[in-house]
């Protein structure tokens, strides 16, 4: 008697588990899920830290690891110093041309006395022409260097838009060495220890927001009549007792396709071949776990 007691105690949560339970208090079974996300490595290297134990409640952007990035980081570097020895071939156009523009505001004064003299007849036509012509070689003396000045000015401008780039190309390698969350959540299942060599994409570890969970249930066509997206009905997760306890859930999702019955879910309407997926949202309260059973009755 004793020996049969612990058997019948062993298997009743394995009933209690079960999808089929062969009665009409419920509409549905399906199972608990969660949006999750797998977090993989955007980089080369060797993991230097990683701080994501299992079941660690992480919020979005947090920084939970570092892959090593001092090879990187000397290569921006590098880049830097000949950015910087590329900005000291910038002239200073202004500053270069100053004697020459010195030198033409005199041929200029002159050129007036000479008019002046001129138009007293004390001076000659020849003394008025000569100083035009070097006032003309001046200027365009000036105006060539300048736009020799200008050439070097723009060609080295365009060398330093192309380190910046090449700098910001670095920068972007060293965020992606930071591994972060992308989303708040809990951390399910860790890939990876601190030491181990990564490449990109792979693997680092699985997160999912436990807040809000969903039941991923299979109504028969019949049983849509009375479902649309907002619908609220209630959801009895199966955690073993034998009292399930009720959570409100609202219908986000309606399947627009059918499909044969999952092997591993039944309805009410044995006889129904095919079936719509239905997501139901449910708010966590901290008891609910993935994979766990739960029965959907709509009203």
């Amino acid at each position: 008697m004793k020996h049969s007691l612990n058997f019948l105690i062993l298997i009743l949560p394995l009933l209690f588990a079960g999808c089929s339970d062969g009665s009409d208090d419920f509409d549905a079974c399906g199972q608990i899920e969660a949006v999750d996300v797998v977090v993989s490595a955007e980089s080369n290297g060797k993991i230097i830290s990683l701080d994501v134990p299992e079941g660690a409640v992480l919020a979005k952007g947090e920084c939970v690891g570092v892959i090593d990035s001092v090879q990187i980081y000397l290569q921006k570097m590098e880049l830097i110093s000949r950015k910087q020895n590329a900005a000291s071939r910038i002239v200073d156009i202004k500053k270069q041309l100053a004697p020459q523009k010195s030198r033409l505001e005199n041929l200029m004064v002159d050129k007036e006395r000479y008019v002046n003299l001129l138009a007293k007849d004390a001076g000659t036509q020849k003394q008025v022409d000569d100083i035009e012509f070097q006032i003309a070689v001046s200027k365009g003396e000036i105006d060539a260097q300048t736009q020799t000045y200008q050439n070097n000015n723009s060609g080295v401008e365009s060398e330093l838009a192309m380190y910046d780039v090449q700098i910001a190309q670095k920068e972007d390698m060293l965020r992606k060495c930071r591994i972060v969350s992308p989303v708040a959540g809990t951390v399910l299942t860790r890939y990876v220890e601190e030491g181990e060599t990564v490449t990109s994409g792979k693997p680092i570890f699985r997160i999912a927001d436990m807040n809000d969970v969903y039941v991923r249930a299979y109504f028969s066509t019949s049983q849509l009549a009375d479902l649309k997206i907002g619908s609220k009905v209630k959801v009895y997760p199966d955690d073993g007792s034998n009292k399930l306890k009720e959570y409100e859930g609202t219908v986000t999702w309606i399947s627009e396709q059918a499909e044969f019955t999952p092997k591993n879910i039944q309805t009410r309407d044995d006889r129904a071949d095919l079936v719509y997926a239905v997501k139901i949202s449910i708010a966590n309260d901290g008891y609910l776990k993935l994979g766990m059973y739960a029965y959907v009755k709509t009203k």
